[in-house]
């Protein structure tokens, strides 16, 4: 597991290597993609997501659904299943983590990310619809769905067939990236999570969650909206009334907060871990990363579910697919964000369980800034009354990227530890001969936990449950996320290999979901930040060279406004069904 660790970090490194360097840092090449393309975006749609935001709520209500266009589920279950796959493990545990390591200045960039994400993420959902491919539903099996659509449709459409290999390059990126993001990042938190809390081992729970997982999609996209239209409204409303209470009760404490988060956001001075010290640019790389594994706006996925909708106007589920990240990013994180800085949980050091062969143990060293940034795991840590035995340069015991100040054998931590820790065995040897698989030091909490964490704090003024609320919302969110990715995928295999191949993809999909849970936690956020950072360029590139096509199809839309004839067929087709 080390090994495998030690090789995707590396090939992580090299992937963010890639960019503009600046002040001895380097603004990594999907930064500079992502925010550039949303810039440009924004200006040539003539702020989309700013004058066109409340059609976009009205045409999620279903009033101007008509069930007689082609698709094969409403905006609404369209709109919950994109969202059941970007509302999840990214509001809990990515927000969390983009404060841990950025402090709390990463959420304005995450803020920036969404903001421009809007405009992408209605562009790449209008193309879809647009060039998506719709078969007669007589022609195609139960569970395949009669429609196809995403960047990989509207490349090799719009674009034309010389571009056909950027859409192959893409479908193929993707279909990984469902694996990994979507799927082994969701199981691994759900995992972690619930080890955490009740000591249920990975496997066990892993086992129970992909079973789940396989029980929904193998009945295809009109299961996954069906499901995900109960699944998405009902966890979000629980999370976010549980997030405006705690907001309620540290009232006084908000535009502190809010002080602290613009403060940090230009003049950082460190997160958690210390990597954020006196370098914006770490900052805004963890709201960027961040920010787009909350919300996928460039990232071209969420286009695919989109493209299901039922509608014969492509702008119409455009406007649909901007509230995303408003929803999910701009209400929905900074919600989380706030309950994690109001309570002081996001630098706090609470007691906990060291267990010596976790995969949230890594070894650290101080830089030439003075911040931390990782070493190599060292033979052995000799400890002495609690504390490390560090010599100048050498790489520090840490946990959650945090180096621990004091080791104890007992969890009421009375009796500090002095012996050997051996990394390599995952014990820790006394001066007296007993050896510990375990031990116990305060220590910060990081993703999922923290926001735990956070929400116990907060909803302490009326119970010791808010923990429990988070629980459930990750363990809800985790399942919806997967569900909903799998479709994802299995829309890049069908365009690779045909509808054939559908069901293998989703049997495979539920053996990487098991694969997921047993992995190591940095493993699996770093395979997805990896696959994340490869599969926007090939769409972010189509957004652009189509661009003039999208300002095309929503002047055309708001021109002719074909909603005030939409309602009116509504209108008929309720009055039709109630007789």
């Amino acid at each position: 597991m080390e090994t495998l660790a030690q090789i995707v970090s590396s090939i992580k490194y090299v992937v963010d290597s890639f960019g503009i360097p600046v002040s001895g840092e380097t603004i990594p090449l999907k930064v500079i993609a992502l925010l550039g393309v949303g810039i440009f975006l924004t200006f040539k749609l003539r702020f989309v997501q700013v004058r066109h935001l409340f059609h976009g709520f009205g045409v999620t209500t279903g009033k101007y659904d008509d069930p007689n266009e082609p698709g094969d589920v409403s905006h609404f279950q369209a709109l919950t299943t994109a969202l059941s796959a970007t509302v999840g493990i990214g509001n809990i545990a990515g927000a969390a983590w983009a404060i841990h390591w950025g402090g709390p200045g990463a959420l304005f960039w995450m803020w920036m990310t969404a903001l421009l994400g809007m405009a992408t993420k209605f562009s790449e959902v209008t193309l879809a619809q647009h060039y998506r491919q719709v078969k007669n539903k007589e022609d195609v099996g139960k569970y395949e769905g009669s429609v196809s659509g995403g960047p990989m449709y509207y490349i090799e459409r719009g674009l034309g067939p010389n571009w056909r290999w950027m859409a192959i390059f893409f479908a193929v990126m993707l279909g990984s990236t469902a694996f990994l993001t979507g799927n082994a990042v969701q199981a691994n938190t759900v995992a972690d999570t619930v080890q955490s809390t009740f000591g249920v081992p990975n496997l066990v729970t892993g086992l129970v969650s992909a079973a789940i997982i396989a029980a929904v999609i193998l009945g295809g996209i009109t299961r996954i909206g069906k499901v995900t239209g109960i699944l998405a409204p009902v966890m979000a409303g629980i999370y976010v009334v549980s997030a405006l209470l705690i907001i309620l009760f540290n009232i006084d404490k908000v535009l502190p907060a809010f002080g602290l988060i613009f403060t940090e956001a230009f003049n950082p001075t460190a997160g958690v871990a210390g990597t954020g010290i006196g370098a914006f640019l770490v900052t805004l790389n963890w709201g960027v990363n961040r920010g787009l594994f909350s919300n996928e706006a460039g990232q071209g996925s969420a286009p695919i579910a989109h493209a299901a909708a039922q509608t014969d106007e492509p702008v119409s589920e455009g406007v649909v697919g901007l509230i995303e990240p408003f929803i999910d990013t701009i209400v929905i994180v900074t919600m989380t964000a706030l309950v994690i800085i109001m309570t002081g949980s996001w630098d706090a050091r609470v007691a906990t369980e060291l267990t010596l062969d976790g995969g949230d143990i890594s070894y650290i060293a101080l830089d030439d800034r003075g911040a931390w940034e990782e070493g190599a795991t060292p033979d052995e840590v000799r400890i002495l009354d609690g504390v490390q035995q560090i010599a100048a340069g050498a790489v520090h015991f840490a946990w959650h990227d945090v180096a621990v100040s004091r080791f104890f054998t007992d969890v009421e931590q009375t009796r500090p530890f002095s012996g050997l820790l051996t990394p390599s065995a995952a014990t820790a040897v006394s001066d007296d001969g007993t050896s510990y698989g375990v031990l116990y030091a305060d220590a910060p909490e990081g993703g999922a936990p923290l926001t735990m964490l956070a929400f116990r704090r907060g909803l302490k003024p009326i119970g010791d449950f808010g923990h429990h609320i988070v629980l459930i919302s990750v363990l809800l969110f985790g399942l919806s996320t997967a569900i909903s990715w799998s479709y994802y995928g299995d829309r890049c295999a069908e365009y690779l290999f045909g509808s054939k191949a559908v069901t293998p993809y989703r049997l495979v999909y539920v053996g990487m979901h098991l694969m997921g849970a047993l992995i190591a936690p940095a493993v699996a956020w770093d395979l997805g930040d990896i696959f994340l950072g490869i599969v926007i360029l090939p769409n972010l590139l189509a957004l652009v060279m189509l661009s003039g096509k999208l300002r095309e199809l929503m002047d055309s839309y708001f021109e002719r406004k074909p909603w005030i004839q939409n309602l009116e067929d509504h209108k008929q087709w309720v009055a039709e069904h109630k007789k």
